[in-house]
């Protein structure tokens, strides 16, 4: 394959005594010409690519199509008389915000088609007033992430306020009358962000900075508010960091504008959520002390650690996800959400003791997301619920039956698949599990992708995936890893895969796919990579560092460069993960392991493709074109390097078309290259 020309520069870093090369600094900039000359001989290629090898993965592309086609719906949020909540009928490209009213009328508030018939304009965030009149929707375009926030009044069905401008899934906690909010927003020169009230159809100018001045600028803050409006919760957190300072002011004492906060907890080694529950106790979920997690109860008046009660503690092997109250029983209960080995389960404890008293049946072995209440029927708990082969659907428990039903109809999407727990040796003797889909018919090695992400705490839950069953039935088998990195193990687990640390997630890939070539899944002619942003990482240190070990690899809005990650997109809020270039120390972490500094002249490197989204503003597609460029240079297989670019898209959500595009090019170009016959016996 004859790739586009791209020069190697000269250019060498000297960072604290290491000699850093970069020929492709060049292809930082994407309005040089010679980027865009590049770019588009890539995009060339690319296309001429898929004329060549992909025609035949149409049936690919038509089964990821079908099993995305299941629609969707989330938990509803009661606020008054009415239910707030968000669905999408199958064949729609975004859910549509709807309102549900005391007489069973459905109204539909927000379309994001209607908006833009291109479907590039996502509803990032909505949030209504305590009181049901009011909405609060932050809408960004072209996958940018960078959002506009408006009020809609209800009654009225239109807009009376925005759009408010530097919001980026900003957090909202009403005020119980509706007359205001706080949100989060950027300072006009977007170098920090801070905690703003904001009064209904007030100009935004008007609005008033309440917290947040001083602190480093890329601390985050979540908000929370107590469901009568009195307690106002604040949360900062550092970067990515797994600990966050957490604040709480009693707005019956202070005024709006200028809340009055008392420390929940302050420089400690943990994260809290905290919640002023309506029977007026101090609610905390914490990892202080506590590294699989507890839940805590104290009076709001006394918020301090030292005057923390545990009701519940995480066994050891589960970690406290989530939790809530019911508290319209004659015995209040505190329902507790833990992970075990990345499933959910949901037990049931005595409010005032924190006994455990029962458990709720689960519709299978998955992933529960969200916990919530009615406030008129305080003894339902709502959330929802997903698979390996159950899209996500909204299910009630009653705990005076103690029965589990779904809200609405549920669609199963490929019921002859088989999942296949598997507990391995990592480089270091650490057990790491991961979990294996095939069809029940599995006979000897076939084409598999390895899948991982390894970053932030974020657990490999069980969900369902058109990405992954089409994959599955088409005869393929499917590996999802939890690597360390994640939080499957707990707070540990996480710490174990990060700044000095982080090599351990790269040995865990390699060692997983060491296992299903040992193991007689696969060979390592078969085998894929597969990952996106922080998995896009794992790949690439996976391929740069065992390229003998794949035929083929996928790597989704990647980051390769990690001497100069922190220049560009969310970087700088990423160094509590990574580390810093800045750090003499911690720049030799980085080198260690950072893709496009080891790729290596005369290597026979796999089949590489590379998927950016221009419009990506956390992870820039730097990355991707210095390390798509180098490994074009470098490789001496005849396995294809390549680039795919997706305009008007970002890291974030994408109409329903548009994912499954992207989904059956990249199944199509692992397919090609591990031997998967799609549509074949």
């Amino acid at each position: 394959m004859r790739y586009p020309e791209a020069a190697r520069q000269p250019i060498v870093d000297d960072l604290y005594g290491h000699r850093v090369p970069d020929p492709y600094r060049w292809l930082e900039d994407p309005a040089s010409p010679e980027t865009q000359r590049w770019q588009s001989a890539q995009d060339t290629l690319w296309r001429e690519y898929v004329e060549d090898n992909l025609a035949g993965q149409v049936p690919m592309r038509d089964r990821i199509a079908e099993l995305s086609a299941v629609g969707s719906i989330t938990l509803p949020s009661w606020r008054g008389s009415r239910a707030f909540y968000l669905r999408r009928d199958p064949q729609q490209e975004h859910a549509i915000l709807y309102v549900a009213r005391e007489d069973g009328t459905e109204t539909a508030l927000l379309d994001p088609v209607a908006l833009d018939s291109s479907g590039t304009i996502t509803l990032d965030h909505w949030q209504p007033d305590p009181t049901g009149r009011y909405v609060t929707v932050q809408l960004s375009s072209a996958g940018t992430e960078r959002g506009q926030l408006y009020v809609i009044d209800v009654d009225a069905e239109n807009g009376i306020d925005g759009p408010i401008d530097r919001v980026r899934y900003s957090p909202i906690a009403w005020l119980a009358d509706g007359s205001a909010f706080y949100y989060v927003r950027a300072l006009a020169d977007l170098s920090a962000w801070r905690v703003w009230l904001h009064r209904v159809a007030k100009p935004a100018e008007q609005d008033v900075e309440v917290f947040g001045n001083g602190r480093a600028e890329t601390t985050s803050y979540g908000l929370g508010m107590s469901a009568d409006g009195r307690w106002l919760v604040v949360s900062a957190t550092a970067g990515t960091s797994a600990a966050n300072d957490v604040y709480l002011a009693d707005l019956h004492a202070s005024s709006p504008e200028s809340p009055i906060f008392q420390a929940v907890q302050e420089n400690l080694a943990g994260q809290t959520v905290a919640n002023v529950a309506p029977d007026g106790r101090l609610y905390l979920a914490t990892t202080v002390d506590a590294p699989y997690g507890r839940v805590c109860v104290t009076d709001p008046a006394k918020p301090a650690p030292e005057h923390w009660t545990d009701l519940v503690r995480a066994e050891t092997g589960s970690v406290l996800a989530d939790f809530a109250v019911l508290d319209g029983l004659q015995r209040p209960l505190l329902v507790v959400a833990t992970i075990q080995h990345a499933a959910s389960s949901l037990s049931l404890h005595d409010l005032h003791t924190g006994e455990r008293v029962g458990a709720i049946r689960l519709p299978g072995i998955g992933t529960v997301t969200g916990l919530t209440t009615r406030p008129s029927n305080a003894h339902e708990l709502w959330f929802g619920y997903a698979d390996h082969v159950t899209p996500e659907a909204v299910y009630v428990f009653d705990a005076r039956t103690g029965t589990v039903a779904p809200a609405a109809a549920t669609h199963r999407g490929v019921p002859n698949v088989e999942a296949h727990d598997v507990l391995y040796p990592s480089a270091d003797g650490t057990p790491v599990r991961m979990v294996v889909l095939t069809r029940p018919d599995r006979t000897g090695p076939r084409p598999t992708i390895l899948y991982g992400y390894g970053g932030f705490g974020v657990p490999m839950s069980p969900s369902y995936s058109s990405f992954t069953l089409a994959w599955v039935e088409a005869g393929g088998a499917f590996a999802a890893v939890q690597l360390r990195g994640g939080s499957e193990e707990g707070a540990d687990w996480h710490r174990a895969g990060t700044l000095a640390q982080k090599q351990n997630t790269f040995d865990d890939f390699v060692a997983a796919a060491e296992h299903l070539i040992a193991d007689g899944w696969t060979t390592a002619d078969q085998l894929g990579a597969c990952g996106e942003s922080n998995g896009g990482l794992t790949v690439g240190a996976a391929i740069t560092q065992r390229p003998d070990l794949f035929a083929a690899a996928v790597a989704s809005a990647p980051l390769l460069d990690m001497a100069r990650y922190e220049l560009t997109g969310l970087g700088p809020s990423w160094r509590t993960e990574y580390g810093t270039a800045n750090d003499p120390e911690q720049v030799g972490w980085l080198l260690g392991y950072s893709p496009y500094h080891h790729v290596s002249a005369q290597t026979a490197y796999p089949a590489v493709l590379f998927n950016v989204f221009a419009s990506d503003t956390r992870v820039d597609p730097l990355h991707a074109r210095k390390t798509c460029a180098a490994l074009q240079w470098a490789s001496t297989s005849e396995r294809p390097v390549l680039i795919r670019t997706e305009r008007d898209a970002g890291h974030g959500a994408q109409a329903v078309s548009a994912s499954v595009d992207v989904a059956a090019d990249l199944l199509a170009f692992l397919a090609v290259n591990t031997g998967l016959q799609v549509g074949g016996p």
